[in-house]
């Protein structure tokens, strides 16, 4: 099996491989940018992708977004952090097959791994049981929305960068948009969330852990 891990931290790197070297044998290879795993994905064409979200530049969901453009069939686990429904809906909605968290048990990455390599789904058990009570509706009583279900995966990278300190021409430059995009968009999400202003946009970006203090990811 040739497996392509997506991360800027060497430590989690060196984790994945001897976890899936307990399993079966692998040709494993190591990206830690969006633009090394595509170059690596077009050379290789693994057979299974293991990658963060937040990634330096492009993110991971507009990763995934570019994977699948280029082959529809790829199977990708996510390996994140965040443990929020609205990361593993978008996460999801842009084509992996899976979602694990960093924090879960050995054998619950051992098991996403292998059913995603088989071209299975997988959810990490306590996430598929948040997003299944969020789902619930009842005739009276309706769980509140979470104010990023109405972001896109693009508001959700622009939010990403502006946490990372990245101006708006930066962030152009960055997705391949132009400033005037980026700008409107940023408008767009403040009004989602009821904001005023691009510097309450990037408190929230830190706050919900979408550029954490930490590069640790």
């Amino acid at each position: 099996m040739r497996v392509l891990i997506v991360d800027d931290h060497p430590i989690v790197h060196a984790g994945l491989r001897r976890l899936i070297a307990l399993e079966q044998e692998a040709e494993i290879r190591e990206a830690a940018t969006a633009k090394e795993a595509l170059l690596c994905f077009k050379a290789e064409f693994p057979d299974l992708i293991i990658m963060d979200l937040n990634l330096p530049g492009i993110g991971g969901l507009e990763m995934i977004r570019r994977l699948m453009n280029e082959d529809p069939k790829s199977r990708i686990l996510v390996f994140s952090v965040h443990e929020d429904s609205i990361h593993v809906a978008r996460a999801f909605e842009a084509g992996a097959l899976g979602y694990v968290t960093k924090s879960a048990p050995a054998e619950q990455i051992s098991l996403a791994i292998f059913r995603v390599a088989a071209g299975l789904n997988y959810m990490q058990p306590n996430i598929a049981q948040q997003l299944a009570l969020l789902s619930v509706r009842t005739p009276r009583r309706s769980p509140p929305s979470h104010p990023f279900n109405e972001l896109s995966r693009r508001d959700l990278e622009i939010l990403r960068l502006l946490g990372k300190g990245f101006s708006l021409m930066q962030i152009a430059e960055t997705i391949g948009l132009s400033y005037k995009t980026v700008a409107n968009n940023c408008t767009q999400i403040k009004n989602k969330l009821g904001l005023a202003r691009t510097t309450d946009l990037i408190r929230v970006a830190i706050e919900n852990q979408f550029s954490p203090p930490s590069e640790a990811n």
